[in-house]
């Protein structure tokens, strides 16, 4: 590579200059020591160290732990007023289960009394139909009696005549005479006794 002797020159010096805000020569950066490990550096920056801890501590004292006691807070409180909620909510439901549950025993109730109330008024209604139906079987009955009785005592007398008149034919054709009326009367009615 070619280069000039002035531009050489320029870059030994350069070379052997300190650079003034580190304090490492600028030869390469091969001589001296890394400045965290040097041991005349030690007390400032003990000392920085120090003031950022101090400052660190004061901006987490001050500013950030506030803000997260104030979260925590917010999220306690919101915790407790859900479970407040869902306790009263808990309550509310089980008082209307109650309340259903003793609605629907009340109406069984109701519809059990309306069941044995409609029972009872069938079987009274049946009761009377029954005892209606038998009135008038026997009043039917009493009268059909009385026209058996009837019929019969027509048909009683009717067989004394008939007996009178055919013991008269009888006796008319086995005597070849005629008998009289009182005889064949008297004659009929002792048969029957």
């Amino acid at each position: 590579m070619f280069v000039a002797p002035a531009f050489a020159q320029a870059a030994e010096d350069a070379a052997t200059e300190t650079h003034t805000e580190t304090g490492v020569a600028e030869n390469g950066g091969h001589g001296g020591s890394f400045p965290p490990f040097d041991a005349s550096t030690y007390p400032s920056q003990l000392l920085w160290l120090a003031i950022t801890f101090g400052l660190f501590y004061l901006f987490l004292k001050r500013v950030a732990l506030p803000r997260i006691a104030s979260i925590l807070e917010v999220r306690r409180d919101r915790i407790a007023q859900d479970l407040d909620q869902a306790a009263r909510m808990k309550e509310e439901a089980d008082a209307a289960i109650a309340a259903y549950e003793q609605e629907l025993a009340e109406a069984r109730k109701k519809a059990g009394g309306i069941a044995q109330e409609a029972r009872d008024n069938a079987k009274a209604e049946a009761e009377a139909e029954r005892r209606r139906v038998e009135e008038s079987l026997e009043k039917k009955l009493a009268e059909a009696e009385g026209r058996i009785s009837e019929i019969k005592q027509t048909a009683l007398e009717d067989v004394g005549i008939i007996a009178e008149e055919t013991a008269g034919t009888i006796v008319g054709e086995l005597v070849g005479g005629t008998v009289d009326k009182k005889t064949l009367v008297a004659a009929v009615k002792a048969a029957r006794q």
